[in-house]
């Protein structure tokens, strides 16, 4: 069978992709590697988001939480009756590995056999690929890119790297189940946008001492039972059983390079993409969601890229009818 549209991602803009596909009467199929909206489930288990509600809804499903600001439990809830109410075709556990062209087509290959299509929207969010530290040691398995839960940490010694949202919210989480908290942080200050409820709170923990920071500093060198730190006073050497780095994420470049995607060469590697219709220069491939952005991971979320569905297929479909 060849589709109308191929979906590379299933997470929120990846569905409200389908849902006007499937609005506009066209075959479609979602290829997604993991599970439903795997970046959110990817999430800290006690998360909260900094949208509210409404902003995250798509297709015209409203989103009821218990407060303003919901959790994401609940938006993994959320999404699901997303998915049941539209009927969506999402093929999960389907990674996609490689894309050529098959005459005016596209042949998508991937774990789980092979899908043609005559459109194809790239929309794999940024969540699965984490910014590395590149220093000796971060293969060790105490090292964590990603945060679920407090409860593995209680009574150790926990440096967190990094001064924004993520790492502000995870040496809170921990100190407060009773870790031995250290933050390791570029910087000369916890990052200035970090949200109003939580600043103060990191600032005053760290103020009284009972986190400890280190400003202006790096991690050079991870070790099985303690790191090396590069630090104004000169090299530290500070006992440590986990490194929690929370240094951001961004694109899967490696799959746009499978994808043939094109990328920018400025500093933020951007897929190169009309930004009025978001087709790229391969024909009939377009890109949505926050991978638009490039590297400029804080640049657009759900609720500014929401539109981008409406975007792609509009265009789809009136280039088809001139074609027609």
């Amino acid at each position: 069978m060849t589709y109308d549209l191929i979906i590379i991602g299933g997470g929120p803009i990846g569905m409200a992709c389908a849902i006007e596909a499937k609005k506009a009467g066209l075959s479609y199929i979602v290829l997604e590697k993991g599970v439903l909206v795997n970046s959110i489930y990817n999430f800290p288990t006690n998360m909260t988001f900094f949208s509210t509600s409404n902003l995250l809804e798509i297709g015209g499903v409203p989103f009821i939480a218990h407060n303003d600001k919901p959790t994401r439990r609940e938006a993994l809830e959320y999404f699901r009756r997303v998915q049941e109410s539209w009927g969506l075709r999402i093929q999960l556990y389907t990674e996609v590995l490689s894309m050529k062209r098959n005459g005016a087509n596209y042949l998508l290959h991937t774990s789980k056999g092979d899908y043609e299509g005559r459109h194809v929207v790239v929309a794999t969010g940024f969540y699965d690929t984490p910014r590395l530290l590149n220093v000796p040691g971060e293969e060790l398995k105490k090292v964590k890119h990603f945060y679920d839960d407090p409860h593995p940490y209680v009574d150790q010694k926990v440096v967190v790297v990094g001064a924004a949202n993520s790492a502000c919210d995870v040496a809170l989480e921990t100190y407060y189940k009773g870790a031995e908290v250290t933050m390791v942080i570029r910087e000369q200050e916890i990052y200035p946008k970090v949200k109003y409820w939580i600043r103060p709170n990191i600032e005053n923990r760290i103020k009284e001492g009972s986190i400890k920071a280190y400003f202006n500093s790096r991690i050079v060198e991870i070790r099985p039972s303690e790191v090396v730190l590069d630090t104004p006073e000169g090299e530290r050497i500070i006992a440590n059983d986990f490194v929690l780095a929370m240094t951001g994420y961004m694109p899967n470049f490696k799959l746009f390079e499978q994808l043939g995607l094109p990328i920018s060469d400025d500093e933020d590697k951007t897929p190169l993409h009309n930004p009025e219709t978001l087709e790229t220069p391969l024909p009939g491939v377009y890109v949505a969601g926050v991978i638009n952005a490039g590297l400029q991971t804080s640049k657009l979320f759900i609720e500014n890229t929401r539109v981008h569905a409406q975007i792609i297929l509009a265009h789809m479909v009136s280039k088809d009818s001139v074609s027609a």
